[in-house]
Order: structure tokens, then C-alpha cells, then sequence
């Protein structure tokens, strides 16, 4: 693996940059990220300028984080496989837990204990949250309060999963990991498309209970992901040869052209195609993107980018709070108050100062916290 990889493997763990420098690419595609979520659910009148024109794409920023999951998760635990050292579940598990469940638990008791964060009709039970399975059958028209939660979902089953499936392929011969892949990747497509021609009127609601929330049909950002960090993990040479930086950039933005063809600007429900091979495609081109980033690392780095490394660090209190502030913002100025770019700068600013407090109240004590304990095992 390359210097960079372990850069950016840092970089996407969300600590402080405080502690080690932070990988410019990846921040980069992380900070587009959660800008492109928090567009996606920005209220109508606040949608100025070009907002309206990019609104449909935004949607796709979830997915942007499942390829830079995959790749990180998948690059820490395949690095320790390529040393000869054993996967230690404990010390993943623990450190994940640390990771995640700490602001996504206040965010969860914040929303049962303010009923004006709902942003929806209703929630769903505390238990769907706390067992990560609210993605499951979620019906977001009725249940639509924190449905934002589906993608930690899918993450956590991620998470459990995969150290596990990577004990189980160790010592294998490399087919049979290829082949597992291959079978995930097809069979997804393969069941989003008998899923879609099951019900291929159905309403929006039922349309993403079936084909969008739930995990078996979204793993394809994350299987690209770990198919990368695989890669550059055990053949760097060949990914060096073969898919070098400007080879990976301009492969990428082809494949990007053709996933936003196939997915076109309806938003989040698709046709058939775009079901069936818009995801894969989607997270090919930002897997591609991420490696031609991770290589053009030192020249990435000389360029000043203002306020990136701060949204890429802050993109998980981001995710969390936005949903419930554009909510609050509406119940404490009225709706009818927001709109236009005073609108626009109003959300920003109330979301990054929840966040600010999310990040640093709460994120960074426990991964302090998650440091000690670990130190303690050792």
C-alpha cells in the first residue's frame, strides 16, 4: 500500500486535524458529499442560483460515502491481512462503536425528547433506531422522522459484516474473494431489477422501501470501495501500470457521464435502468475518482482550498443535524420567512453551528475516549 493510501485512511476516519494530516482528494469528495445531501433535503425556497438545476443529483451523495466507507474500512482491515497481522474484531468493533454511535444516539434522544425536530409525519419506534434495522420496510411518507438514519444502517450492517467475511476468505485462493464479489455486484442489479418490474408503477414511498433503502440492494458504493482499497492494497504495482492517475481520472468521469445518463435528473426514483445499473455504475465512477485522487495527492495538496478539511471533518455532525435544524429554522422563523438567499445563508449557518457543537460536545470527547480504552488493551 501506498504512503498515501495510510494518508487518506486517516483522512477518512474523521479525526481531528489536529492529530495528522489530512488527505486533500478524499476530503474533497467528502465535503461534496454531505453538500450534496444537505441540498437534497434543503427546503424549496431556499433552492437559489443554479440549486434547483444541481437538486436532483444530490440524492447521490449517500453514495459517495459508501465508496469512501468501503475504501476505508476495507483499506484498514486489508492492510493488517497484507502485514501477516490477524484482524482483532474487538478493537474494530470497538473502535466503530466509538465512531458512530455516540452522536447518532443524542441526535436519536434529541429527536424523542424536541417533537418540533420532526421533520416528518412520525417515527418510527426507538428500538428500529437502536437495532439499526429502520431501514427495513421503512415507508418514508408515514415514518419519515430521522429516515435520514437508513445509511448508518446500511453502514453498521457493513461494518459487522465485513471483518468477518474477510477472516472467512483468508488463506483462500484470490477467486473465490473475485467471485463473491462478482455474485454481490450481479445479484444486486439482478434484484433491484426484479424488484422494480414487481411494482414498476409504484408511488415514491413504496418505490424506495423497496429498491433504496433497504441494505441488500445498496451495497454496491460499498463493494467498489473495498474492491479499490483491495486493489491498491495487494497489487500496487498493477494499479500503478494499469490505472494511473490521469487513466483513472478521465475513466471516471466517463463513467460518471454514463451513470448520470442512465439515472437522469428525475431524482431519487429511477426507471428500470437506472435502478438496475445506475447505482454500480454511480460508485465505479467515484471509486475511480477517489483512486485518481488518492495518486494526485501532492499536487492536490498545493492548492488552497478554503473550509474543505473543516465540511470532510465535520461531515458526520453535518449528516446528523441538518435534517432536524431546517426543521427547527421553519417552526422558529416560519416558513414563510424563508426564502431566497438569506434563506439559504440562514440553514447554512444554523446547521454548521449544530454541527460545530455536535463535533466537538460530543464527536471528539469520545474519540479521546475510544483512544484511552484502546491504549488500556494493549
Amino acid at each position: 500500500m501506498r504512503i498515501a493510501d495510510y494518508a487518506n485512511a486517516t483522512a477518512l476516519a474523521g479525526t481531528s486535524a489536529t492529530k495528522s494530516a489530512r488527505a486533500v482528494g478524499p476530503d474533497l469528495l467528502r465535503a461534496l458529499a454531505v453538500l450534496m445531501v444537505m441540498l437534497w433535503h434543503l427546503p424549496k425556497a431556499a433552492r437559489v442560483g443554479v440549486l434547483p438545476d444541481v437538486w436532483p443529483w444530490g440524492w447521490l451523495g449517500v453514495d459517495v460515502f459508501f465508496v469512501l466507507s468501503g475504501y476505508l474500512i476495507g483499506g484498514q482491515l486489508m492492510a493488517k491481512m497484507a502485514q501477516g497481522r490477524r484482524i482483532d474484531l474487538a478493537d474494530f468493533y470497538l473502535r466503530r462503536a466509538f465512531r458512530i454511535l455516540p452522536a447518532f444516539l443524542v441526535i436519536l434522544a434529541l429527536y424523542r425528547l424536541v417533537p418540533t425536530m420532526q421533520e416528518g409525519k412520525a417515527m418510527l419506534p426507538a428500538w428500529r433506531f437502536l437495532t439499526f434495522s429502520m431501514n427495513w420496510g421503512l415507508d418514508g411518507k408515514a415514518t419519515g422522522t430521522f429516515s435520514s438514519a437508513w445509511s448508518l444502517c446500511v453502514e453498521e450492517h457493513f461494518y459487522l459484516l465485513a471483518p468477518l467475511v474477510l477472516l472467512a476468505l483468508r488463506g483462500r485462493a484470490r477467486w473465490i474473494g473475485a467471485a463473491l464479489a462478482g455474485l454481490i455486484l450481479v445479484g444486486g442489479m439482478a434484484l433491484r431489477a426484479e424488484l422494480y418490474l414487481a411494482a414498476p408503477d409504484a408511488p415514491w414511498n413504496i418505490y424506495l422501501a423497496r429498491l433504496y433503502y433497504p441494505t441488500w440492494v445498496r451495497l454496491d458504493g460499498l463493494l467498489l470501495g473495498v474492491l479499490l482499497a483491495a486493489a491498491r492494497t495487494f497489487h500496487p504495482k498493477a494499479v500503478a501500470r494499469w490505472l494511473p492517475a490521469w487513466a483513472a481520472l478521465t475513466t471516471g468521469l466517463l463513467a460518471l457521464a454514463g451513470a448520470l445518463m442512465v439515472i437522469k435528473d428525475k431524482g431519487v426514483v429511477l426507471d428500470l435502468a437506472g435502478a438496475t445499473f445506475g447505482y454500480p455504475l454511480f460508485s465505479l465512477a467515484v471509486a475511480l475518482l477517489l483512486c485518481a485522487a488518492i495518486d494526485a495527492e501532492p499536487w492536490l495538496s498545493k492548492i488552497p482550498l478554503p473550509g474543505v478539511a473543516t465540511l470532510a471533518a465535520l461531515s458526520y455532525s453535518l449528516y446528523l443535524v441538518h435534517k432536524p435544524v431546517y426543521a427547527l429554522d421553519k417552526v422558529w422563523l416560519g416558513a414563510e420567512a424563508l426564502a431566497g438567499w438569506p434563506a439559504l445563508a440562514l440553514y447554512g449557518c444554523t446547521v454548521l453551528t449544530a454541527a460545530l457543537a455536535l463535533h466537538h460536545g460530543v464527536e471528539r470527547p469520545f474519540l479521546a475516549l475510544r483512544d484511552r480504552v484502546l491504549t488500556k488493551r494493549r
